[in-house]
């Protein structure tokens, strides 16, 4: 039996399956793609996959709005194929994440539509956040909160005899609205689609909004209504972080393992945790909670020498003290990509975000923990910023009318080869067009040309998940930090594997005599050079 606690120093891949491989022609990707692009994956080195939501959905924040939890939507396949991918990726000793939505649903959930056929106080609504509504003729929402996509956060509905009648809650959009985690009938459905999934094999979930499920019991006004939207994360106390979410994870945990004592094989949980502090991250992932949560402060913190020492050593202490080990990341779907986060936003980015992107990529697979790597990211895909407004699909902008803060420039399709869109993404000649257009200069990221250039990113995310499987140092483990130049961080792992990172511009000397291991850019003997980042073993 695989005892092995595998996820404390996994790397899993995340795949945005609309955008990863389209195998049937019709510009949108699917499991069926998924499965096809294993053995790319496989020769990359990553652990594990994420996959986003599949579920049968109408698609109004691409699958985050699931209609039902316990299928595939065909347009990324059915169930058959999906037992397919777990199988392939077994034989191939890759882990499958799937990605479970339980803070809100789709409005064309048959239990929504149950309850808005439904009479005010009935059971079907209950299940959801119904309330009257304030002022002359309850017009007015039952409370101040803002939705984080921007508007308020209720929604008025027609009653059956077509009176205006009660409000519903939905922190994101009015498709999705939130569950009523205080009625136990939402905990045992999610203990079913829990079990139907890990009885069909897969390793664990990624839960979105893990932080959320129960809201203040009395709906209060929120003193600071549009933190939420301002912020776009879930910042507003009353609607998120409530304390009974946790025996919700505690009895998850639970599920997880009782199917791990059947098998050995350990299941994970790993949590998307917004909250304020480390330290209150640290809650979420005590030993009967979630395996791990993200540590977003890492993705959120400026290209600084001192943000990112900061931010680390307080990942250390609060979130590895409980005896889970931090989970990193640098992308994800939801987030400006590191190469123009830490450039220019040009349309196709600036070489010293580039050398920054890379650089930071080998900082994250150094640190202690696990990492999760967005699909793309081992291309050096820079943001797409320049996508025409009557092509966005992100209902951010559809709520609000800015294109502050949307999402669709990271989930633009991959290129995988060729000179011009589809590059391989679509299958045939007479395939539908990609979902989101891939601009041009798509073409100097696709996979058949990094796979052939040595010094692509991708050849420095292969080298660097080698050195990781194969190195005793590297992965799960503690850190020392080590003195160095300013704007320079550096620390030292177990055995003396040093990494360290030149966030500055001009070169310093190296903390560590001799050829590094493996570097993010040129990295002549005893010298680091700016935007630069290495690995040595120190044996002195």
């Amino acid at each position: 039996m695989d005892t092995h606690r595998w996820w404390r120093d996994a790397v899993i891949y995340q795949v945005y399956v609309r955008s990863f491989l389209d195998s049937t022609g019709d510009g949108i990707g699917d499991l069926a793609g998924v499965r096809a692009g294993l053995p790319y994956l496989k020769k990359l080195g990553v652990d594990g996959i994420w996959l986003s939501p599949f579920y049968p959905s109408p698609q109004h924040d691409h699958g985050y709005d699931v209609a039902d939890y316990r299928d595939v939507d065909p347009v990324f396949g059915d169930l058959a194929e999906f037992d397919l991918l777990v199988g392939a990726a077994r034989r191939l000793g890759v882990k499958v994440l799937l990605d479970i939505v339980p803070n809100h649903c789709s409005s064309e959930h048959p239990w929504f539509r149950e309850a808005l056929a439904a009479d005010p106080g009935s059971p079907e609504r209950a299940r959801f956040h119904f309330a009257e509504g304030r002022g002359p003729d309850g017009a007015e929402p039952p409370n101040n909160w803002h939705a984080m996509f921007g508007g308020p956060a209720w929604s008025r509905v027609t009653e059956p005899d077509g009176r205006p009648g009660q409000w519903y809650l939905h922190m994101f959009t009015p498709e999705q609205p939130d569950w009523n985690w205080r009625n136990p009938e939402i905990a045992a459905d999610f203990d079913r689609t829990l079990r139907f999934w890990l009885d069909r094999g897969v390793d664990g979930f990624r839960i979105d909004v893990a932080a959320g499920l129960f809201k203040h019991p009395e709906l209060p006004d929120s003193p600071d209504p549009e933190a939420d939207a301002r912020t776009r994360d879930s910042v507003n106390p009353l609607a998120w972080n409530q304390p009974e979410v946790h025996d919700v994870w505690r009895h998850w945990r639970a599920v997880c393992e009782e199917y791990t004592a059947r098998d050995g094989r350990e299941r994970l949980l790993v949590g998307e945790v917004s909250v304020p502090t480390a330290r209150e991250h640290a809650r979420y992932v005590r030993p009967d909670e979630l395996h791990q949560a993200f540590f977003f402060d890492l993705l959120g913190a400026p290209w600084d020498a001192d943000a990112f020492r900061k931010v680390i050593s307080e990942a250390m202490q609060d979130i590895a003290g409980t005896g889970s080990t931090v989970t990193w990341v640098l992308n994800n779907h939801d987030q400006v990509r590191t190469v123009t986060r830490y450039g220019e936003p040009t349309p196709q980015g600036s070489g010293l975000g580039a050398a920054r992107a890379r650089a930071a990529a080998l900082l994250m697979l150094a640190l202690p923990g696990a990492a999760y790597v967005y699909q793309g990211e081992e291309l050096g895909l820079p943001e797409v910023v320049d996508l025409p407004d009557d092509v966005l699909t992100d209902p951010i902008f559809r709520r609000t009318g800015s294109r502050a803060r949307i999402r669709d420039g990271c989930r633009v399709p991959l290129p995988w080869s060729g000179q011009a869109s589809p590059f391989g993404f679509t299958s045939g000649t007479e395939g539908a067009a990609p979902w989101l257009p891939q601009p041009d200069w798509f073409a100097e990221h696709a996979t058949d040309r990094a796979l052939a250039d040595t010094r692509s990113f991708w050849h420095l995310y292969r080298d660097g998940l080698q050195l990781r499987s194969t190195l005793p140092q590297l992965g799960e483990g503690t850190l020392r930090w080590l003195e160095t130049e300013p704007d320079v961080l550096a620390f030292v792992r177990a055995d003396g594997l040093v990494c360290a990172v030149n966030f500055g511009t001009a070169p310093v000397p190296a903390p560590v005599p001799g050829t590094p291991l493996l570097a993010s850019g040129p990295c002549p003997d005893g010298v680091l050079p700016g935007a630069t980042a290495a690995w040595w073993i120190d044996d002195s």
